[in-house]
């Protein structure tokens, strides 16, 4: 009997995107990214720039509606376009660029070199197949693998995230799995081809705080496992501080801060980061009214004049109303978009 062999568990051919020189795994330049709409023109993303080395772990931090998943959605070309338009900007994986390379080498970069786990799982999972045969597709695709040996990977990657039994529940629907369990499984299938770059889009959401440290640590062991570059997207920032190494935070679109995340949580430079600090909950605060941000988010279809973050902040000035503050190094690795940073730094 003839033996067919395939390639090794996790391996990776990034022959055609070995990395140029010393480039960035990931860089982003200057991004904005568009949406056109009856109303007018939604300016979602705007000039957003930031790196990520091996075995990073990048946090984009924000509330709902600051181009956090916007920004994923770029770097994986996944946007619908239209409504969505890239007017501008750089997107490179191991210095090759991605904005404008065509789509079937593009498909060759999403999944085997940059993968991407959806803050839904039971909406990204097909309800009517099982999610062994899910996670499989992933080599019968890529690998080329056939289907006794595809589903051979999907048990070893459904036991490797942890999943209970999975000899026997690789067969099983999604419905028929927990929260927790889910994400899981949407982990095992963003891993399967061993990325370089993994985008975990509020990989926590709706699960309970012991499941969220359980995915955590899942994330974290895994990383350290492949040295993957990790951007995780979140607006929590208690899931962040065990695990990034920096911190981007983003506002109506735009990169508002970028620190080491212990310098961040030790000395905020930007209003919003402050305030968004001061909101989480501490123990040696008991009985005491939780503090809060004032007022909503802009209408990205008609955002205020100079800093977007000034009809809720407390220490704007003439300036902040009329001049929109540029992105600036106040420290060693410490970047604000702030006319007053100075002022919030030493605050």
């Amino acid at each position: 009997m003839t033996t067919t062999t395939h390639p090794a568990a996790g391996a990776r051919d990034s022959s055609q995107f070995a990395r140029i020189g010393d480039a960035p795994l990931l860089d982003v330049q200057d991004l904005y990214v568009d949406f056109h709409t009856d109303e007018g023109v939604a300016h979602a993303i705007n000039g957003v720039s930031f790196q990520l080395q091996p075995g990073e772990t990048l946090a984009i931090l924000g509330e709902s509606g600051s181009g956090k998943s916007v920004t994923a959605q770029a770097v994986m070309g996944i946007l619908d376009m239209p409504p969505a338009k890239i007017p501008s900007g750089s997107v490179k994986y191991n210095g090759h660029e991605l904005l404008g390379m065509p789509e079937d080498r593009r498909r060759k970069v999403r999944g085997p070199e940059i993968s991407m786990i959806f803050q839904d799982a039971l909406s990204s999972l097909n309800p009517v197949f099982p999610v062994g045969w899910q996670i499989a597709e992933m080599f019968r695709q890529h690998r080329g693998m056939n289907k006794s040996d595809a589903m051979a990977r999907a048990v070893q990657l459904m036991e490797r995230v942890k999943i209970p039994a999975a000899k026997q529940r690789v067969r099983a629907f999604p419905h028929q799995f927990s929260g927790g369990m889910r994400q899981r499984i949407m982990i095992a299938m963003a891993i399967a081809l061993d990325p370089a770059v993994l985008i975990a889009d509020e990989p926590t959401t709706a699960l309970d705080v012991t499941v969220q440290a359980q995915i955590m640590q899942l994330l974290k062991d895994l990383q350290e496992e492949h040295q993957m570059g990790l951007i995780l997207i979140t607006h929590d920032l208690g899931v962040v501080a065990d695990v990034a190494d920096r911190i981007a935070v983003m506002y109506a679109g735009r990169l508002m801060e970028t620190a080491d995340v212990y310098e961040l949580y030790r000395r905020p430079a930007h209003p919003y980061t402050k305030g968004l600090l001061d909101s989480i909950p501490r123990l040696d605060q008991k009985g005491q009214t939780l503090a809060a941000i004032g007022g909503l988010p802009p209408n990205l279809l008609r955002m205020p004049e100079g800093c977007p973050f000034n009809p809720r902040c407390r220490y704007k000035n003439d300036t902040c109303m009329s001049q929109l503050p540029e992105l600036r190094e106040i420290a060693p690795g410490r970047m604000t978009a702030c006319h007053l940073a100075e002022e919030v730094y030493d605050a």
